[in-house]
């Protein structure tokens, strides 16, 4: 008989978190073996559920990607699954390269997350396939898709960006255009929001990486 796989869950809806360990439940083959709702959470499962897969939440408190970042390198054995609705390639990006085994969107059905899972298991590595064609062309067409976003800032958006790509605090760039701070901070969430990325310093080197072009 084949040993069930031990699953932990890690994500901070518990509706959804009770949804998804019914469903595997119920499905054989699975064994949930700890459940948690934030980055402390997972990190201590890690350490003491001895599960063969945690399902980590990208956006939980505490932050999926760091956590997952943080128990592959202390249990390279645990294979960490994420299951998010971010369809973000920044996400999806920093989610490999941390080494994780799969990259799954919520809205997966119960029995194609249940044959993900076997394959996790064995060894194989899964991201969603909408995921992997987004990954690819922004890989092949790098400064076409930075240029198209760029080009949804306003022109004022630009030029806090250049700023503060050169360094300047907000504090600073409030006073070199002559805006209030509170205004440029305002700015600069909407500039995080328009180029996908989640910090300064992502949208430094994504206006870098459109002013390069093609080499």
């Amino acid at each position: 008989m084949t040993a069930a796989v031990r699953i932990a869950i890690v994500d901070d809806h518990p509706l959804f978190r009770e949804g998804v360990a019914r469903s595997l439940a119920e499905l054989g083959g699975f064994e949930i073996v700890g459940e948690g709702g934030n980055a402390s959470d997972a990190v201590e499962l890690a350490e003491r559920a001895k599960a063969h897969i945690m399902l980590l939440d990208i956006s939980m408190p505490g932050g999926g990607l760091g956590a997952a970042a943080k128990i592959i390198a202390s249990h390279p054995n645990l294979k960490i699954v994420m299951l998010t609705v971010s369809e973000a390639s920044a996400d999806l990006a920093a989610a490999l390269k941390a080494g994780v085994h799969g990259y799954v969107l919520k809205g997966v059905g119960s029995n194609s997350l249940a044959e993900i899972l076997n394959a996790v298991a064995k060894g194989e590595r899964y991201v969603s396939p909408i995921l992997s064609a987004q990954l690819l062309n922004d890989l092949i067409r790098p400064e076409k898709n930075n240029a198209s976003l760029i080009a949804q800032l306003s022109e004022r958006e630009v030029d806090i960006l250049k700023l503060v790509s050169e360094g300047l605090s907000n504090k600073e760039v409030a006073k070199r255009l002559f805006l209030q701070e509170k205004t440029v901070k305002h700015h600069m969430t909407r500039v995080l929001a328009k180029l996908r990325v989640r910090n300064r310093t992502e949208a430094a080197l994504f206006l870098h990486g459109s002013m390069a072009g093609p080499k």
